[in-house]
């Protein structure tokens, strides 16, 4: 945890066949690093908007995230550890699968089975932490991240700036500047990125981490 893009490899179809973050500092698109497990800066919490993933991915339309008797909004799409320079670690270490009481606990803020055990894969083995812990974490800022009123759950799209989103989002959190960045596709709100200390704490983005560059977004309404 709204450019950024990988294609999950997931059991379920309701993981994001759309893009992990676009992680840039430079022209020059990084490689994951060869660093170890726990060994990074930072860490960027990647929260999807459940109507523009669903309303541009339509093979998934089934996927429980775009099931509109949940009438889903922000949802994590991952929580990867970050370089300052750009660069992130990777599958750090063999990855069992995740714990079935996890997986129930972390349906209802990451709604896909597959998504869940790829971001443990590719992303949580390089936390430095059980898989339990990793998760708790995930939850415990998904839960504790206040959303503006305007973007709540707007049952009409609302066009407005990326600065604009990013600044409101800061602004209700209590955040540096900066902490948050917006990612978007086809002109539409896509995902909320969040810039966050080792220990959690709201901090501002690298310079490089790119958003989104239109001079407005609109923000689907949610179903």
């Amino acid at each position: 945890m709204l450019p950024f893009l990988v294609v999950a490899l997931c059991t379920l179809g309701a993981c994001k066949a759309a893009p992990q973050p676009v992680k840039t500092s430079s022209a020059e698109t990084p490689q994951p690093s060869v660093s170890s497990a726990s060994k990074f800066d930072y860490y960027l919490l990647a929260l999807s908007w459940a109507p523009e993933f669903c309303a541009s991915h339509s093979g998934h339309a089934s996927s429980s995230e775009c099931d509109p008797t949940h009438r889903f909004g922000l949802v994590v799409h991952g929580l990867w550890p970050q370089n300052d320079d750009g660069t992130y670690p990777e599958s750090c270490a063999p990855a069992r699968p995740v714990a079935e009481a996890t997986v129930q606990r972390m349906l209802g803020v990451m709604p896909a089975r597959g998504l869940i055990q790829h971001e443990w894969a590719t992303h949580g083995t390089c936390s430095g932490l059980p898989a339990q812990e990793y998760f708790a974490d995930i939850e415990k800022v998904y839960r504790g991240l206040q959303i503006p009123a305007a973007y709540r759950a707007p049952t009409q799209p609302v066009r407005a700036g990326p600065q604009e989103i990013e600044q409101k989002f800061a602004e209700a959190n209590h955040a540096a500047s900066g902490a948050f960045r917006i990612t978007c596709s086809g002109g539409n709100f896509s995902e909320l990125h969040v810039c966050l200390t080792r220990d959690l704490q709201y901090r501002a983005c690298p310079s490089g981490l790119r958003g989104c560059r239109a001079r407005q977004v609109t923000i689907l309404a949610i179903p």
